[in-house]
């Protein structure tokens, strides 16, 4: 007969069970530190010893990192799903980057139909406190700070579509834009006509999912994501053309242009 006997489950595993999901579900952020051991053995109602336990678990399979005498943190790797390598020749080669943004253009507006059709209240709210995070930054015109919300309305759209391999595969995409490999997005940011326009940008796809209309969603996040490749062609073009520039320059004058 196919039938088990039930076991009751060790505090541990059930301790493990619980931050595995937690992590799964992004609520639990790679690099975030999990409360300290007392404080997080009462909220679970568990002994300090079975809490241990979990964590040795956790930490033997990297999902969480001990630091001594600092706590234990969600482990990074969970926010890279590519290798060091892959990353710095991602970045020396021009056509990594344009099928980066092909890649994002693809798989965000399916996130922000998605997010139209499966956001609870409470996505919305988040999507909709972003993006007046946004909206205050533009005008205090400080490039830095609109690049991060940008990637964190970009992410809240994402975590709003219910896709836990979504989430983590667009998560890594994130880091890596964060840390530059493809461009510098305060370059964008910096320009004045642009900061205008990617407003209206993440304004129109803001509307479109608040008013849980999946296709205008996605076509407004697609339209966004094609004005920065655009944006970038244009930048590229500009570049290549200074240089020369300056080759001609430093030809008839005798003077390299940098000096």
């Amino acid at each position: 007969m196919p039938f088990k006997k039930i076991e009751q489950e060790r505090v541990s595993d059930a301790i493990t069970r619980q931050i595995e999901a937690l992590i799964l579900r992004g609520v639990l952020r790679p690099g975030e530190r999990l409360p300290a051991e007392r404080d997080l053995a009462a909220k679970l109602g568990a002994s300090r010893p079975s809490l241990r336990e979990s964590l040795s678990d956790l930490e033997n399979r990297e999902l969480i990192v001990t630091r001594p005498g600092a706590g234990a943190y969600v482990a990074e790797v969970l926010g890279n799903a590519f290798a060091p390598s892959l990353i710095a020749l991602f970045s020396t080669h021009e056509e990594a980057f344009f099928d980066y943004l092909s890649f994002r253009r693809d798989l965000e507006g399916m996130a922000a139909e998605r997010a139209a059709r499966f956001a609870t209240p409470t996505d919305l709210e988040v999507i909709d406190a972003v993006f007046k995070k946004m909206e205050a930054a533009h005008t205090l015109r400080n490039p830095e700070s609109e690049a991060e919300l940008d990637v964190e309305f970009h992410m809240s759209i994402v975590e709003a579509a219910h896709n836990v391999v979504m989430m983590h595969m667009m998560r890594s995409m994130f880091e890596m834009l964060k840390k530059g490999v493809f461009y510098n997005r305060r370059l964008l940011f910096g320009v004045r006509d642009t900061r205008t326009a990617l407003l209206e940008h993440h304004r129109a796809v803001h509307s479109a999912i608040m008013a849980r209309d999946p296709a205008r969603a996605r076509a407004e996040l697609e339209n966004h994501l094609t004005y920065i490749e655009d944006s970038m062609r244009a930048h590229l073009r500009r570049a290549a053309q200074e240089e020369t520039a300056q080759l001609r320059h430093s030809q008839i004058t005798g003077i390299p242009r940098d000096s």
